[in-house]
């Protein structure tokens, strides 16, 4: 019984300098294995919805007159391309109709086709559609009104005129708005710049739609805006179903290539005195040693591991408040 006792004694102060280096915990810990993961970064900006000025019609005619009938009379209708917006009556136009109707039939006795040219040349450029002119040959009628057309589909964003109303020529009777493409504008800081070139595609999310949408059609507008030191990223978003609308906010994540990274949740790192510490396990079950790391924010659960570990290196995942109060307890910092 004394020789055991003895034996025990002489091995403690080999045991204790085996443990100096290390925290004894005896209550439940959780670990996690360093793994390696394609990652790809994210950056997060913001900004809003604006209509394609490539997309924006102004229906101004050429000419003056009086509104007959108004066919789109409410704001934010939607239009179709060919349908008919409003019905006026022009004596400009009126009087160009009759003198092609006259030169139409004189040139038949005459066989005058430069005259008859020069008449239809007339309409066009007021604006008159073809199909109208060939409507007025096959009834040999000039019709006091003319019928504006829509150039295109999309939304009445503009409505300048009502019934009965007057109007001068080049003034904007209508603006349609075509929305199957738009634009998404987003703010961004001088120092981000650098990253545009490294950047291939961009995801947008919007409140209140759960689809994200993908673009990578991009330009940097080529000024700043002084109030604020920013400048602007211009994305083109397909827009088939009409969700997104000019005003809406959104989020916009920049999306670099990825690259194969170490990473560890931010729940396995504790950070003291401006540097950054792991618990990894010990040689002895129960036993962790603290370890200085280098880690850089991914997002806000994950590090990416920059220098200190290697993959498949296992580290306590909880409870680092008690290892570290253990750590210094030991003087292991």
């Amino acid at each position: 019984m004394r020789l055991s006792i003895k034996i025990l004694l002489l091995t403690m102060p080999l045991l204790l300098m085996a443990k100096e280096a290390t925290v004894e915990q005896l209550f439940s810990v959780q670990t996690v294995k360093v793994k390696k993961e394609r990652i790809t970064p994210r950056i997060k900006n913001y900004g809003y919805v604006k209509a394609d000025q490539s997309r924006v019609y102004d229906i101004s005619p050429r000419f003056g007159g009086y509104v007959v009938r108004l066919y789109a009379d409410k704001v934010y209708k939607k239009i179709k391309k060919g349908e008919p917006l409003v019905s006026v009556y022009s004596p400009e136009v009126f009087k160009a109709k009759e003198e092609y109707l006259n030169t139409y039939k004189y040139a038949k006795k005459r066989a005058d086709k430069g005259m008859l040219e020069s008449a239809r040349l007339k309409l066009e450029l007021l604006g008159i559609t073809k199909s109208e002119i060939k409507k007025m040959l096959t009834s040999q009628k000039a019709s006091p009104n003319t019928t504006i057309y829509a150039p295109v589909d999309g939304y009445l964003f503009v409505k300048g005129i009502e019934k009965g109303a007057a109007f001068n020529a080049k003034q904007r009777l209508f603006q349609i708005v075509n929305l199957d493409e738009v634009w998404v504008e987003a703010r961004l800081f001088e120092e981000e710049r650098a990253r545009l070139s490294m950047t291939k595609k961009y995801e947008l999310t919007f409140k209140g739609l759960k689809k994200v949408y993908h673009t990578s059609n991009k330009l940097l507008y080529p000024m700043l805006d002084p109030k604020v030191a920013t400048l602007t990223l211009r994305l083109r978003v397909k827009n088939q179903e009409h969700d997104l609308y000019p005003g809406m906010y959104a989020s916009v994540v920049s999306l670099k290539e990825g690259s194969e990274q170490l990473i560890l949740p931010t729940t396995a790192v504790i950070r003291k005195n401006g540097s950054h510490y792991v618990f990894i396990v010990g040689e002895f079950e129960g036993e962790y040693e603290p370890l200085e790391v280098s880690v850089d924010i991914l997002d806000a659960n994950t590090y990416v591991v920059t220098g200190g570990l290697d993959e498949g290196d296992e580290v306590v995942n909880n409870a680092l408040f008690m290892m570290d109060s253990d750590a210094q307890i030991n003087s292991l910092y």
